[in-house]
């Protein structure tokens, strides 16, 4: 039975290789130029779930503005999440 650790340098490294992806994909100019989102389009670009996006608005760790009965979210909040700024 093989056993693999992996270590917080491991999740850091992770971390920022995700960022990086992120940010290249967000760029504007290239498809992605949108300032706000939908919650799906959201939950797409997080690989999250409705719950898991409803945990973060209720808990204030992703601001959201609702129009009629749609929710949107800043693109720039959501780039301060991935980055650990959630404030």
């Amino acid at each position: 039975m093989n056993v693999e650790l992996i270590t917080r340098e491991d999740l850091k490294q992770f971390k920022n290789e995700m960022l990086t992806e992120m940010k290249h994909l967000l760029k504007p100019g290239q498809g992605q130029s949108k300032q706000w989102l939908k919650s799906y389009e959201v939950r797409k670009l997080l690989n999250i779930s409705p719950g898991t996006l409803q945990n973060l608005r209720v808990n204030g760790t992703l601001r959201y503005t609702k129009i009629g009965g749609l929710l949107y979210y800043k693109l720039e909040d959501i780039e301060k999440l991935l980055e650990g700024d959630s404030k």
